[in-house]
């Protein structure tokens, strides 16, 4: 952090998760609710401690003063006071906040909304997005809204297994996900760029591994995207030998029993989505960069990367998990 002037500010709000620059609306709310609220109370705490030192100040004990003060008993004036300003304070308190959970919570849903379902597993996340037909994992792509004409980012939360919290918080506040009980968001981001997370409600052992990646794209780039998720993967004829090997193995060992490939056998839901698997930055919910090295390791030994994984390792031997990376390579 660089502490000259408004650098600090600055460095502050570069910061990823940096909940003081906020950058979709109901992130907004939240923030100038709180800067509100921080300012009442200041007043409060202001106040309070004034009139405590002023008393302390005028009525300390001095040199030779040995007497009992005045006693003075009851004052409607202060006892209607201390009674009617708290009574208005809490009211302007809860009016206020009532108001941005109404905005944020009870949102209209314009035309040309996102829809997403984001479903939170130990310890990943899935990503459906039903108005095209495709499911993705662990990053979320999202359109840029225009302030002219805004398309914000719905997004349902469920819950496969424990509660789990959905956090971006320079997108949003903090919602659970809570099993059997459906629950929503939304967001609509105000600038491009990458927009981190974390499930915020302790899930199990890799709880702090669960994290959240969201992509704002401009409205082309994210059509784009979506374009590609719609492809299917390439039939064996066009693969190589060593490819077509890869797959085999893939499509003949329990891989397929958790992952999905759209357009092969694989249809598995219990994991990840591979389809475009080689689409992402990240593997594990973000834990690691989307490599050669670290997907062969990932497949060889999920624990190395993100002990407590419920990925079990696969024991292949050394000539299978080349063929089967090579092929999992091939996944865009």
């Amino acid at each position: 952090m660089i502490h000259l002037g408004g650098l600090t500010i600055l460095a502050a709000r570069q910061s990823p998760t940096n909940i003081f620059a906020p950058a979709s609306t109901p992130a907004d709310s939240i923030h100038e609710l709180y800067l509100f609220v921080l300012a009442v109370t200041g007043a409060i705490f202001l106040v309070v401690f004034g009139m405590l030192l002023y008393a302390a100040v005028k009525y300390r004990s001095r040199p030779g003063d040995d007497r009992e003060p005045p006693q003075i008993y009851g004052s409607d004036q202060l006892e209607l006071a201390w009674t009617v300003i708290p009574v208005l304070i809490v009211m302007v308190l809860f009016l206020s906040s009532a108001g941005v959970i109404h905005a944020v919570q009870d949102a209209r849903r314009p035309p040309g909304a996102i829809e997403v379902t984001a479903v939170g597993h130990q310890f990943w996340w899935e990503y459906r997005y039903p108005q095209y037909g495709f499911v993705t994992a662990n990053e979320l792509h999202v359109p840029v809204s225009d302030a002219a004409q805004p398309t914000p980012t719905f997004i349902t939360l469920l819950s496969a297994d424990t509660d789990h919290s959905f956090w971006v918080p320079r997108l949003s506040g903090k919602t659970d996900l809570i099993p059997n009980h459906p629950n929503s968001v939304w967001i609509d981001p105000h600038e491009t760029g990458l927009y981190l997370g974390q499930c915020a409600q302790y899930c199990g052992t890799q709880h702090a591994k669960m994290l959240l990646r969201v992509y704002v794209e401009s409205r082309a780039d994210f059509d784009h995207w979506v374009q590609a998720q719609k492809q299917t993967v390439q039939a064996n004829a066009t693969m190589s030998p060593e490819l077509s090997e890869g797959r085999k193995v893939f499509e003949t060992t329990a891989c397929i029993n958790c992952h999905t490939v759209t357009g092969t056998v694989a249809d598995g839901r219990f994991g990840p989505d591979l389809t475009h698997l080689m689409r992402r930055e990240t593997l594990a919910s973000g834990v690691a960069s989307n490599t050669p090295e670290n997907l062969r390791l990932w497949i060889q030994n999920p624990d190395a990367i993100k002990p407590g994984a419920l990925m079990p390792a696969m024991n292949l031997t050394d000539k299978e998990l080349d063929e089967v990376t090579s092929y999992l390579l091939t996944l865009h």
